[in-house]
């Protein structure tokens, strides 16, 4: 690709937007950066686009969302009868996510498929829920999880919640590289609405999720008797998991929950953060020191969409552990089993699922109960891909997955890690 090229391109194509024209004007001279942001497009693939903000081919801007976006509805468009069930869009707390996010709600509408765009940002496991829920076809989510303030992606989800298994996304990078920028224009907004295409949704959904999440809870009876004497530190990392986490606490019955008053607001920049990830021990500095002052039995964290959760608990000489996500695992795996067998529930072909790079002790944990320990590759759709798989053949039953990075799954109304789920199980587990 003639990166300088593809720059006086851009400069040309995109001259009517003064922003992007004046930021790769300022690159003149600086080679180097212009051939980093033009020697190759963005990639695409089952984790859908990820990288830094900015303008040009190899940057996150409205330019490649909007060019995903029709990408995305030309494959949706091959079947009339998917392209009429919509596609969810839901964002969150990074910089120019909600833009991202009404932009790529615009192109679906103009390219006449029904867009439910949510009001706010959300975590990504609401959106899982509700491409299942509202039964659409596909799901978008603007997030670059983890990743430092500078970066945003786009991750695609198909209709059984979990992100976009390799073929499929190859068909859909084939329909992305068809497109010319100039094609991928959104709908008027006013428009969009009065055509009923662009569907604004929120708390309807909000209230069917959490009801969900609650119902996985094991032993009600235990919180009901247990719950108001532990005493949680929560921290959302500037992210989407403020609202839905502490909503699910308070309502299955952990009463006593104060949150890092620091980093309760969305905030693009992660201020007080080096990297808003719960992997990393220093995500933990404010919430520890909050821990301290209300000698807290347990602090949660969990990353800006809400997929990930990090914890921290005290043991009995009051010194403090930052557990691994293989621990969490093994931990919640061992609760769910033994509640599950004393109260009757575990069914006689349940089934868990992990991650091949997470730790041997949960086949362990699992052969103790007789309990089927299934193994696949990294990343969660292949874990949303078995519980498919269990629905479908009714061979084993789902009760657990997870994740050594992190990431937890106890239900199956989600089809990725779900850091609310995760939060209520490890107060029930504590």
């Amino acid at each position: 690709m003639d990166y300088k090229a593809e720059y006086r391109r851009w400069l040309e194509e995109f001259r009517d937007d003064p922003e992007t024209v004046q930021e790769l004007l300022s690159l003149e001279g600086n080679e180097k950066e212009i051939e980093d942001r033009f020697y190759t497009e963005l990639e695409f693939g089952t984790a859908g686009m990820r990288g830094v903000l900015g303008a040009g081919l190899n940057r996150m801007n409205q330019y490649n969302v909007r060019r995903a976006t029709l990408g995305l509805a030309r494959y949706i468009a091959e079947d009339p009868e998917r392209q009429a069930r919509g596609v969810v869009i839901a964002y969150d707390s990074r910089r120019k996510s909600d833009e991202f996010a009404r932009q790529a709600a615009l192109v679906l509408c103009a390219a006449g498929i029904p867009a439910y765009l949510f009001e706010s940002l959300r975590p990504v496991p609401v959106l899982s829920f509700s491409v299942r829920a509202l039964h659409a076809v596909a799901g978008i989510v603007i997030t670059a999880s983890h990743n430092p303030p500078q970066y945003n992606g786009y991750k695609v989800y198909w209709e059984d919640g979990g992100q976009m298994p390799p073929e499929r996304a190859s068909e859909v990078l084939r329909h992305i590289r068809a497109v010319d920028f100039s094609e991928a224009r959104p709908m008027d907004e006013g428009q969009a609405k009065a055509k009923g295409l662009l569907r604004i949704i929120g708390a309807e959904v909000d209230d069917r999720y959490i009801q969900m999440v609650k119902g996985l809870s094991i032993d009600p009876e235990l919180i009901k008797e247990m719950g108001g004497q532990l005493k949680i530190v929560y921290t959302p990392l500037h992210g989407s998991g403020n609202i839905p986490v502490r909503r699910v606490l308070r309502e299955a019955g952990f009463s006593q929950v104060s949150v890092v008053k620091e980093q309760e607001k969305p905030d693009p920049n992660f201020s007080t953060v080096k990297v808003p990830n719960p992997e990393d021990p220093a995500a933990f500095t404010l919430a520890l020191k909050l821990q301290e002052e209300l000698n807290a039995d347990v602090v949660f964290g969990t990353d800006p969409d809400c997929d990930r959760v990090g914890i921290a608990v005290k043991d009995k000489a009051g010194q403090v552990h930052i557990l691994t996500g293989n621990q969490i695992g093994c931990l919640l795996l061992h609760y769910i089993l033994t509640a599950r067998k004393k109260r009757g529930t575990l069914p006689p072909n349940a089934a868990a699922v992990k991650s091949i790079v997470s730790t041997e002790m949960a086949q362990a944990i699992a052969d103790d109960f007789g309990v089927r320990m299934f193994n696949v590759l990294t990343g969660f759709k292949y874990i949303a891909e078995k519980i498919q798989e269990f629905e479908e053949s009714g061979e084993y039953q789902f009760v657990f997955g997870f994740e050594e990075s992190y990431g937890y799954l106890s239900g199956t109304a989600v089809r990725d890690k779900d850091g609310v789920n995760a939060c209520l199980l490890i107060a029930e587990t504590a």
